[in-house]
């Protein structure tokens, strides 16, 4: 008896580095039974070394590097955008892109762009989220899935895994600990997100 073919969404990952969220989300998308597809890998470095990682995967890579483009976001976005079109995504991942995007990439995704950040939001939203945790002295840290709007690590929060903050932790045990919440967390969200929009 064949097993029921599932349904694939294609979507696209957006990173800037080694990708290790990407790494998660492409381990994902390979099960037969995962609800989407992994159709396109774009970095704004062209040395991005996640860019290697998907192509031993088979994915299709491309990269904008965001350095032609002086300070003008907009047209680096566009140009994004027309890759992102042109491919035929449904959905944009953004898995460690260290750009802070302008409102004309956020509004054409609008609903349809999700970002993982490590911290509890909206507590330590930015940069440097694990210093920030042991400096505040909070208990409880952990990683956010939600979906991108125009404020920075402002939109609505789709999941949240926390972990614990031991006494003696640095900011790398700290980061070390919510990782492998972000691996878990990230395609259990995506999954979950894909599904509810189809019902």
């Amino acid at each position: 008896m064949m097993a029921n073919i599932v349904e694939k969404t294609p979507i696209a990952i957006l990173i800037s580095g080694r990708g290790s969220n990407m790494t998660a989300l492409l381990e994902a998308c390979a099960q037969p039974d995962y609800p989407a597809r992994v159709a396109l890998v774009l970095s704004n470095k062209p040395d991005a070394p996640g860019l290697d990682i998907a192509r031993k995967f088979g994915i299709e890579t491309s990269f904008v590097d965001h350095k032609s483009y002086g300070r003008d976001r907009e047209a680096h976005e566009r140009d994004i955008n027309q890759i992102l079109e042109k491919t035929g995504v449904k959905i944009v991942c953004l898995a460690g892109y260290m750009r802070v995007l302008t409102p004309y990439l956020v509004t054409k995704w609008s609903g349809r762009m999700l970002n993982i950040h490590p911290s509890l939001l909206p507590a330590f939203p930015g940069l440097h989220t694990h210093e920030a945790a042991l400096k505040a002295g909070v208990k409880e840290h952990g990683c956010t899935i939600h979906l991108v709007t125009p404020g920075v690590d402002e939109g609505p929060i789709l999941a949240q895994a926390k972990v614990p903050v031991f006494e003696n932790d640095t900011a790398d045990d700290l980061a070390q600990r919510v990782l492998v919440q972000e691996h878990r967390l990230y395609p259990e969200t995506l999954a979950r997100f894909i599904t509810e929009k189809r019902s």
